[in-house]
């Protein structure tokens, strides 16, 4: 007979233990026969084979959807703005969005992208080139990802500034004050709701070449997505598109200032590109950790866990699981960690939509600023975002170069 989870004696996670679990050169302090424990709203698994089985089990749900109930939010007026994305989707409703948008969001889709990615970036770099210093995160990171959704979507340059602003607003819905933050979330939910709704508007008078036109014409069998399903899988795309991406450059960034040898290496070797790219998002993730919950009673390594039960998944301590990933604590762009995959994008039907366009942002950014900022070294303390439920990176990264590149 299964053990009900809530009888067990387990250790439970403290929010000290949370913190610590966030920084990439410290583990959770526990026992390695230890694979469950509780944590505030549920129960917390964090080895490899324990956090993939519970995310490519349908039977565990995204808790994406429930964000606000974790957090204790009961304005009626937060909770009636919330709609079903392709995020908290499941079942056949995700399955039929899934199918619809998976095209558009192809390799060769972001593929289509790169040149232009080149010139962001190189554009970024000219104005800091001559000074041989920056600050990381805002001069380089932040402005990174806006333009090119901006030039996915077929949506004007100059409203970069507010794609930013509107995506910072609205993720604040994941930091642990979000029941003080309700306004803004909504009022920002709302102006993004508006600018998408007349950008699909302008799409359908004047079909461009873009992924929002792409979107639009996305048909199977004659079904199509709805105006509602549109305006949320393009405010999906400006959030998720924008954010993911710049944390994740400012935390690859962050490991290469401390290993000035694979930074060099990177400037010499472009063509390994895609193995850096592959070995920071496992060794330093954005993405440090997700929520799933029961939808039905659910037994699992003879625990049963009741309907509606929250177990969150540590993607960090997963990818460095040493029974998976061979010497998980050295960084090496080099390295072959045999066939089995990070986790930094999730695995089983919610693995991330926009992964292709995140790689190749990655994988262009990060050797032509390896080329055109030889000698990167840090320039004080890394100011780290505050501690939340979802996306992590740098505020502020003051770092100083060789100038002139």
């Amino acid at each position: 007979m299964p053990t009900l989870a809530s009888d067990l004696d387990l250790p439970m996670m403290t929010m000290d233990d949370g913190s610590r679990a966030r920084r990439f050169t410290e583990r959770m302090n526990l026992p390695d026969d230890v694979w469950l424990v509780r944590n505030l709203v549920g129960y917390s698994v964090w080895h490899y084979d324990d956090a993939t089985a519970i995310l490519r089990d349908k039977r565990w749900h995204n808790a994406a959807g429930r964000i606000a109930e974790i957090m204790g939010v009961t304005n009626e007026q937060f909770l009636g703005r919330q709609r079903e994305s392709i995020l908290s989707a499941e079942g056949d409703t995700h399955l039929r969005l899934r199918r619809l948008v998976a095209p558009a969001f192809s390799p060769r889709q972001a593929d289509r992208l790169r040149p232009f990615m080149r010139e962001v970036m190189n554009d970024l770099v000219d104005r800091v080139a001559s000074n041989g210093r920056a600050d990381i995160a805002t001069d380089l990171c932040e402005p990174y990802p806006i333009p090119i959704i901006c030039e996915l979507l077929g949506a004007p340059k100059s409203d970069w500034q507010l794609f930013s602003r509107l995506a910072n607003d609205i993720l604040e819905i994941f930091s642990l004050d979000m029941a003080n933050k309700l306004d803004l979330i909504m009022r920002s939910q709302q102006e993004l709701d508006d600018y998408t709704t007349q950008l699909i508007a302008d799409r359908r008078d004047k079909p461009a070449d873009d992924l929002l036109t792409d979107l639009i014409a996305a048909e199977e069998e004659g079904d199509r997505l709805t105006n509602d399903e549109l305006v949320m899988m393009v405010n999906a795309v400006i959030v998720g598109g924008t954010d993911t991406t710049r944390n994740q450059l400012g935390c690859a960034l962050s490991l290469f200032a401390e290993h000035p040898e694979q930074w060099q290496l990177l400037a010499e070797r472009p063509d390994l590109a895609p193995k850096a790219v592959e070995e920071t998002l496992r060794y330093f993730g954005a993405v440090r950790g997700t929520m799933r919950y029961a939808s039905t009673d659910i037994v699992y390594r003879d625990v049963l866990f009741p309907a509606g039960t929250f177990v969150g998944i540590g993607i960090a301590e997963s990818n460095k699981d040493a029974s998976v990933f061979s010497d998980p604590d050295t960084f090496d762009i080099t390295a072959h960690h045999g066939d089995q995959p990070h986790l930094t994008f999730g695995s089983g039907i919610h693995y991330c939509l926009g992964q292709a366009l995140a790689r190749a942002e990655l994988q262009e950014a990060l050797p032509l600023l390896a080329q055109r900022m030889p000698n990167l070294r840090r320039d004080g303390e890394i100011t780290w975002k505050p501690e939340g439920v979802g996306i992590f990176g740098p505020a502020h990264f003051p770092v100083t170069f060789d100038a002139g590149h």
